[in-house]
C-alpha cells in the first residue's frame, strides 16, 4: 500500500529525531506521488517550541512550491498532530492527513479534539489514522521508556 511506503519514510525521520534526543516524530509531505518535504522534530536542537516535524515539513513544502497553499498534498506523520500542527495543516490547505498512532495527551485531529473536522472551518482535510500504528507507537513508547 502506498500509505505504508510514505509512513516508512516518516518513521525514518522519527529515527533521526530520536538519534539526536528529540521526541521521535517524523513527517513527509507528498504531492502527485512525489516527496516535497521530509522533517523531524527539532525543538530541543533549535530551542524553538514551533519546531515540530509537521510545521517544518509544511514550511519546506511551501518554499518548494513557492506557495503557502498546499492543495493536493498529503501529510504523513508518525503521531497524531497536536493543536498547533492542526492549525498549520488547516492554514496550509493540505488535503489529506495520514497519521500513525493516536496521541491521547495532545492529539488534535481525533483523540482529544477534532480541529480539522470542525464544521465552521472552510477547509476540512481528510484524516486517516492507524497507518503502521503499532510501529509508530513503539517508537514513541521506546523513546520515553529510555528517558526514565
Amino acid at each position: 500500500m502506498e500509505h505504508d511506503k510514505f509512513m516508512e519514510l516518516a518513521l525514518a525521520e522519527a529515527a533521526k529525531a530520536a538519534a539526536i534526543g528529540e521526541v521521535p516524530i517524523g513527517a513527509v509531505i507528498v504531492k502527485d506521488g512525489q516527496i516535497l518535504a521530509r522533517a523531524h522534530n527539532m525543538r530541543e536542537q533549535w530551542m524553538d517550541a514551533t519546531a515540530h516535524a509537521e510545521v517544518i515539513a509544511i514550511r519546506e513544502a511551501c518554499e518548494k512550491l513557492h506557495n503557502w497553499r498546499l492543495s493536493g498534498c498529503t501529510l504523513y506523520v508518525t503521531v497524531e498532530p497536536c493543536p498547533m500542527c492542526a492549525g498549520a495543516i488547516y492554514n496550509s490547505r493540505i488535503d489529506t492527513v495520514i497519521f500513525g498512532c493516536r496521541d491521547n495527551w495532545a492529539g488534535a485531529v481525533e483523540s482529544l479534539f477534532n480541529v480539522l473536522s470542525h464544521p465552521l472551518l472552510n477547509h476540512q482535510p481528510q484524516v486517516i489514522g492507524g497507518i503502521l500504528e503499532d510501529r509508530c507507537a513503539a517508537v514513541i513508547k521506546d523513546f520515553f521508556a529510555s528517558c526514565r
